[in-house]
């Protein structure tokens, strides 16, 4: 096996791989370092636990590199309008896809599905090898290169080095960039449930003092419910039957959801987070997860991850095509200061979010109802938000506008 790449990317999950499958269309000799080899899909399977709305800046990248139309035929579930209102005092904003002319507003796909497809296209990739079980252990920087040792002792050398190992980095603690971590006083639970209700075009998150609730379509009479409550409270719902949990769910979840059949799936998990320092250490650089998490209330995540690869395979291609060293300071440096800023602000937005919607004050919650009605019918700034979260504004790189980077 080759040892000697221009990149390896530490991480072969949604963002990991995607970033490989852009490069990969270029000369750039790739390696791909994956833990463990995703789960066959059948369509029999349920539907797993872990689901990301998919923007339409998303979608367009997928499609750029090959991969969309795997994602489609396994499941991707359309939706084309997104409700948000105050459980409490009843101010609403309805986002609907037609007041941009556009079909959806996004996908609710399962995140292995993401990951199949995208890591299916990378392995047709002549220039990508594909490591997997394999894990980055060690690493040492050089003036021109990084070395890696991998789990299993093999050496690996590249020109520049991709954390996109996840929100437990071992790329970025071994580069000893630090991190700055902040635990939520909320998990969430996460059902899969099935529905009497045929299968649906909206997602909707109601807010309550104890957190939000949420609910995503999936593919038929299914959909994805996000309960975020106390740990406490968590922990007790997780453990109930699932009767019991049906139950539970009908009782504080809106008569919106309609009856729930069957609840088919549970997990939990907590809410946190992180920032790091800086995004680059030498010849090391950190994209998705390995750089930032945020709260998962609108479901941006995954979408600030692959944006983070597009703008990261723009930079590393434009000075491949030039002929310059693609790990100099100065190019990694101008993806950091496109990416980290924009990040910096999600984050905040969505602590705003967490702890507007925290408080019960009598004014705050009349403040809330009426800004979200205000964003109802004020049509520009409606029209604004909507086109920034899909990703249809903005200075975006070539992957997000659906062509491969050069």
């Amino acid at each position: 096996m080759d040892t000697q790449f221009d990149v390896i990317i530490a991480g072969g999950g949604m963002v990991g791989a995607t970033l490989a499958a852009a490069l990969g269309h270029s000369s750039l000799r790739i390696a791909l370092i994956e833990s463990s080899e995703p789960d066959a899909f059948t369509p029999e399977q349920p539907h797993d636990l872990r689901v990301s709305a998919v923007s339409i800046a998303s979608q367009r990248m997928f499609e750029a590199i090959g991969a969309w139309e795997a994602m489609r035929k396994m499941r991707a579930c359309p939706y084309r309008q997104m409700l948000v209102w105050d459980g409490e005092k009843g101010g609403q904003t309805l986002f609907d896809s037609g007041e941009l002319y556009q079909p959806v507003l996004g996908h609710i796909i399962e995140n292995r599905v993401i990951q199949l497809a995208v890591v299916e296209v990378a392995k047709r990739l002549d220039n990508i090898t594909w490591l997997s079980p394999e894990r980055v252990e060690h690493l040492e920087q050089h003036d021109s290169t990084v070395s890696v040792r991998l789990i299993s002792g093999t050496q690996l050398q590249a020109r520049v080095l991709v954390g996109a190992d996840g929100a437990n980095s071992s790329v970025r603690r071994l580069s000893d960039i630090g991190i700055d971590k902040h635990p939520y006083d909320q998990h969430a639970l996460v059902a899969t449930v099935e529905t009497a209700l045929p299968q649906q075009d909206i997602t909707w998150q109601r807010y309550v003092p104890s957190g939000p609730q949420a609910f995503l379509p999936l593919s038929g009479q299914h959909g994805s419910l996000v309960w975020y409550h106390t740990p406490d409270t968590v922990a007790e719902l997780e453990a109930l039957s699932d009767d019991a949990l049906r139950d539970a769910i009908v009782d504080a979840f809106p008569e919106r959801l309609g009856e729930i059949v069957a609840v088919q799936n549970r997990g939990s998990f907590p809410l946190i987070k992180s920032h790091a320092h800086c995004y680059l250490a030498g010849r090391v650089v950190l994209i998705g997860d390995a750089a930032h998490t945020i709260h998962p209330q609108a479901g941006q995540g995954v979408n600030l991850g692959l944006m983070d690869a597009a703008q990261l395979a723009e930079q590393l291609l434009q000075q491949h095509s030039q002929g310059r060293d693609i790990g100099h300071h100065a190019a990694l440096r101008r993806y950091e200061r496109a990416r980290r800023g924009y990040n910096q602000l999600m984050i905040s937005s969505m602590d705003a979010f967490y702890y507007a919607f925290r408080e019960s004050s009598p004014p705050l919650q009349l403040a809330r109802s009426l800004a979200l009605t205000a964003a109802d019918r004020i049509m520009p700034v409606k029209r604004f938000t909507m086109a920034y979260a899909m990703g249809l504004s903005g200075d975006l790189p070539q992957l997000a506008q659906g062509k491969l980077p050069t």
